[in-house]
């Protein structure tokens, strides 16, 4: 028998987890427009800003294997779950586009799984924002 002091904790802990979730996200987006930013200024004015890229993804890397595991924590659409699944996929496929050496030159690759992680990334935000955040955390999983 449930009663309802407990239906209201399971809520009141579902709420911060998206919370938490969605604060996540928006460091891991944060950070990618930082990566962006170093890289173009290590390109075009101080080549010493490419340690700061390379610590940048080494620090959210993680971080994006929390939001994939909360995503199965708390109640998620399956869409937000795809999109968070997506996030340690392409950077997985980020690291070996720089460091696996083929004749392929798969490091052609790296800006566009770049741009496509931050794609992913800003549609994680803006549909946990709409989806849980706005709707005050009532919206159906599906």
């Amino acid at each position: 028998m449930t009663t309802a002091s407990e239906t209201n904790y399971d809520v009141a802990v579902a709420n911060w987890a998206k919370i938490g979730f969605y604060s996540t996200a928006i460091i891991i987006n944060i950070c990618l427009i930082a990566q962006v930013l170093t890289v173009g200024v290590a390109y075009f004015t101080d080549p010493a800003w490419w340690t700061i890229h390379v610590w940048l993804v080494r620090g959210y890397g993680g971080l994006s294997l929390l939001l994939l595991i909360g995503s199965f924590i708390a109640p998620f659409s399956d869409r937000i779950r795809a999109l968070a699944a997506s996030l340690p996929m392409l950077l997985a496929l980020q690291f070996c586009s720089i460091h696996l050496k083929t004749p392929f030159h798969l490091e052609v690759l790296h800006p566009l799984i770049g741009f496509t992680l931050f794609y992913m990334s800003s549609s994680l935000v803006h549909r946990v924002s709409r989806d849980y955040i706005k709707h005050g955390g009532e919206k159906d999983v599906a």
